[in-house]
Parts: C-alpha cells; structure tokens; sequence
C-alpha cells in the first residue's frame, strides 16, 4: 500500500466482521479490524480461564478473513476446529497457534501480527483493548446478567451491557490510533451487545470515533437474534449505540430493504421501514436502505450486496 492509500477500520466481532474485511480489501482499503476482548466463550474462554491469555477467537476470524487465500490451506486450517481429543475438543487450531505466539513474541498483539504474516494477511487485526474483561449486562427487565456468553444467551432482550471492573478498561493505543486516523470507519453487523458494543465500552474507543475526521457507517443486522435483541426494529439498535456514548458519531446507517425484500416470517427481521429511518434520521444519521441479505442464509449480510453498499456509501 502507497502512503496515499485510503485507510479503513472494521469494529466488531463474531462472523460479521470477516465479511466487512473482506469487502473492504476487494475495495483496495487498507484496511484494520479492532476486535472485541469479550469472549468468553467456547474455545477463547477455555485459553482465558486456563492460560490466562486475551481471548483469540474474533481475531481468529478476522486473520483468516484477511488471508492472502482465504480459501487456501493455511486459512482453513487456522480455522479447523477439532471435533474429538480430550482438551482439544471445540479449539480451533487458530486459537491454539495464537496462543502458542503470544508466548514465543511476548505479547498478544505482537502474537496477532504474526500469525497474519504466516497467512499473508492483507490488512491488520488488533485488539480494542489488552486489559482482562468482563462483560455485564442489564436486561429490559432489569435482571443482571454476567459473562458474554451468557449475556448473548440472555431470555429477555438487554438495555444496557457494562464492564464489571470499577477502573475503565484502557484502549489499546494502536486500535484508537487506527479509527482516529481512518477515512472509513465500519461498524458491524454483529451482535449489537456481544460483539460490537463491548469495544466502545474501553476508555478512548468512543472518544477516537467522536474525532476521526473519516465517514463513520453503521452496518445494521438483517435478523435479531434470540435473547439479545428479541423485537427491535433498525432505530432500536441505533439507539443502543447512542445510549452507549457514540452520540452524533455515525454518518450512514446502512440497513436491510425489508419491506421490499422481506425475510422468511420465521425470522425476526429488523424491521427498517419509514418509522425506523425516521427516528434514526433524529439522531442525524442518514439512511441508506438496500437488499443485503444472503439468499441462501437470510439471517444473515451477502458478502457481494455488502460489497457493492459498502461501496456507494463510501464514495
């Protein structure tokens, strides 16, 4: 990349954020994904409570997204999981190189560029924070639910997530470095309180987006998902990221035409209609409203709709 490359940062989590990176390079961007440090689930929440280790899952898949074949051997296997073993059942190898890494470099962000240069990574995954967190949550109800895992399996939809430590957790410089100085920020889709909000709770997240000089976009979620976000329509999830400090930040909401190309009615779409658009247009954020769902599994984004959305809300 020329020094005059346009610089993009993808924030996030879990299986939406590969796809934005993968959008984002096939633009030309030079590209940054800052990930949540969350999980605490499945084989990241194994290497944290054995190993004491930042958990590698997200970025996991953001390396593996980002490869010079994602679809070659060295991707798919940073990504094969084990079915059997005893203490290595549901690890997935990439987990397992990651943490093998931090110990050979150092350190966890030094682990993350180097698993990138085995695979040839096209851009850079960095954590939005190196401090050991916890997520809680409050639910509409107002039970208090403790953990990521458990939060994302939460009965009732949730209002508010927080980190349990009463010191703020501190960003990562090098991640509130990339957004300040970014052309493009995206944020999401993903699971709104799980994956994408926990990173603008680090101290210096929030306040990096308030100054990037770059358009800021929010990729809304095509389907709610059950627990978390049980009934909310697309103004409801911009909501959230205002009540959690991103205020006047975002420039374009990017959301799914549902009425036009509605989900299955099995599927709780997130309703984006003329109500929604006009209670996110209140915040001062625009609306774009295209058909973005993959038809083959409409819960979730078409990596080649996103593509060409991505790419008109850009320009």
């Amino acid at each position: 990349m020329s020094d005059t490359a346009r610089r993009a940062v993808a924030v996030g989590g879990g299986t939406g954020l590969p796809k934005v990176l993968r959008c984002l390079l096939d633009m030309g961007w030079d590209t940054t994904a800052v990930v949540t440090m969350a999980d605490d689930g499945g084989s990241s929440g194994h290497l944290r409570r054995e190993i004491g280790m930042l958990p590698p899952g997200d970025a996991r898949n953001c390396l593996a997204a980002m490869a010079a074949d994602p679809a070659g051997a060295a991707a798919r296997l940073f990504s094969y999981r084990f079915p059997l073993g005893e203490g290595l059942a549901g690890h997935a190898l990439g987990n397992l190189v990651i943490a093998a890494l931090a110990d050979i470099e150092g350190s966890f962000p030094a682990a993350l560029d180097a698993a990138g240069r085995l695979l040839g990574a096209r851009g850079r995954v960095v954590p939005s924070t190196l401090d050991d967190v916890v997520l809680t949550a409050e639910d509409v109800d107002g039970n208090r639910v403790v953990g990521q895992s458990k939060v994302a399996q939460s009965a009732s939809p949730i209002a508010w997530v927080r980190y349990a430590s009463s010191r703020p957790a501190r960003a990562y410089a090098p991640a509130a470095e990339a957004i300040e100085n970014a052309d493009l920020v995206v944020i999401g889709p993903g699971s709104l309180f799980t994956s994408i909000l926990p990173n603008f709770l680090v101290e210096g997240i929030a306040d990096a987006l308030a100054s990037t000089q770059g358009r800021v976009v929010y990729v809304c979620n095509v389907a709610n998902q059950r627990g978390e976000t049980n009934g909310m329509d697309a103004a409801d999830h911009v909501d959230a990221l205002v009540r959690h400090g991103l205020g006047r930040s975002i420039d374009v909401a990017l959301l799914h035409d549902d009425a036009g190309h509605p989900l299955p009615p099995e599927i709780d779409a997130v309703a984006a209609g003329p109500d929604a658009q006009a209670r996110i247009a209140a915040h001062g954020i625009a609306c774009v409203v295209r058909d973005l769902t993959d038809p083959d599994d409409p819960r979730h984004h078409s990596t080649d709709k996103l593509l060409g959305a991505l790419g008109e809300v850009a320009s």
